[in-house]
């Protein structure tokens, strides 16, 4: 039965108001204007050239204040994750010199992506090999353990993908790169717990994301649709599609 008398409560008109002033922020926002590489691994090729040519998702499927508010907290455990290795003695670089974020821009432009950060030392008791890349995930109690069972390649193939085409990308600005592990670093937003793995260069699922971003710009300039992934993908995976059921310089 509706309840025709019910008044919101005070925690209900709070969060509605940072919920609506973070919508708002987001609105004014400037869309990017290329492929971001953290998202070549998604299962959807659509979902990414809906992505790349700013098509809105289905209304009530857009990101909501809620979302919005997970994202938030996630970088700010991320900056919590810097300032811990850095007092546990690694050399963790999140800014170059000139300031800004490491990061790559190829096809002229059309393909960017911008990396948590670059290692350059550790305790050597930990035998890592420098430079190597660092990524930083949060993630909720559930995802975090599957990431921990599994390893971060099969259990977040996104992540896994987003890793292989960074280091590819960054050679040539940062040599060694490649050729070095990368430390991925998952947060359990639930308990505080952190999940540390080395993840080799994968060249091979590099080469597939860069053929894959190439497919996705090449098709939508040249005016053609994508084909949906076949199964339902998540939210987080394809906004727009869940209603339904060596190449590294590439020319500009």
């Amino acid at each position: 039965m509706l309840d025709f008398n019910h008044r919101p409560k005070i925690h209900e008109q709070i969060s509605e108001l940072i919920d609506a002033a973070l919508l708002e922020e987001r609105q004014q926002q400037t869309p990017r204007n290329y492929l971001g590489a953290s998202r070549l691994g998604v299962a959807c090729e659509r979902a990414l050239q809906y992505e790349y040519l700013h098509i809105a998702p289905d209304p009530g499927r857009d990101f909501s204040g809620r979302v919005l508010r997970v994202f938030e907290v996630g970088h700010a455990l991320e900056d919590l994750a810097i300032r811990w290795l850095r007092r546990a003695g690694f050399e963790l670089y999140t800014q170059k010199a000139t300031g800004g974020q490491f990061g790559f821009s190829v096809a002229g432009g059309r393909i960017q992506g911008h990396v948590d950060g670059v290692i350059n030392g550790a305790p050597a008791s930990l035998g890592m090999n420098f430079p190597a890349l660092w990524e930083c995930k949060t993630m909720n109690d559930k995802s975090w353990r599957d990431t921990v069972k599994q390893g971060v390649a099969k259990s977040k193939p996104v992540y896994a993908a987003q890793m292989a085409i960074y280091q590819a990308y960054m050679e040539s600005a940062i040599p060694g790169i490649s050729r070095n592990p990368a430390l991925f670093t998952a947060i359990n937003k639930d308990s505080q717990e952190i999940w540390f793995e080395l993840v080799p260069f994968d060249g091979g699922l590099a080469q597939r994301m860069s053929d894959r971003a190439v497919n996705v710009i090449a098709a939508t300039e040249a005016g053609e649709q994508l084909p949906r992934h076949t199964t339902t993908p998540t939210h987080f995976e394809c906004k727009w599609c869940a209603w339904q059921d060596r190449c590294w310089g590439v020319a500009g």
